[in-house]
């Protein structure tokens, strides 16, 4: 065989392959209606009341990554620097509700000396 005739051959397999592949992909591949539908109603209910949530979850994820882009530092180190500081005030906020915790039992227990 010519290596014309081979290098013809080799483009009609790779025009096959590449619009080939993807057109069959998009024509297997069910919408998200379809598998919605496919869904038992108890899962379809379930999903309509979650969906709301996952949502507005996905919009708050998007706008730290805007957030985080913004900064000159990469992505994975802005992020994790801003969960070091949530864990850092959520432990203050643990010890200040300890604290008040601790507050209402010694208040708690010195009424019942009082009240004895």
């Amino acid at each position: 065989m010519s290596k014309a005739g081979m290098y013809i051959k080799m483009a009609a397999t790779f025009t096959i392959l590449s619009v080939g592949g993807p057109a069959m992909l998009f024509y297997l591949q069910p919408t998200d209606e379809e598998l919605f539908k496919r869904y038992n109603p108890e899962l379809q209910r379930k999903s309509l009341e979650n969906r709301q949530g996952r949502q507005q979850d996905f919009d708050n994820f998007v706008t730290k990554l805007k957030e985080y882009s913004k900064s000159d530092r990469p992505i994975w180190e802005a992020a994790a620097q801003d969960e070091a500081r949530t864990r850092a005030n959520s432990a203050e906020e643990q010890k200040k509700a300890a604290a008040k915790i601790q507050k209402r039992r010694e208040e708690i227990r010195r009424q019942a000396i009082n009240g004895q």
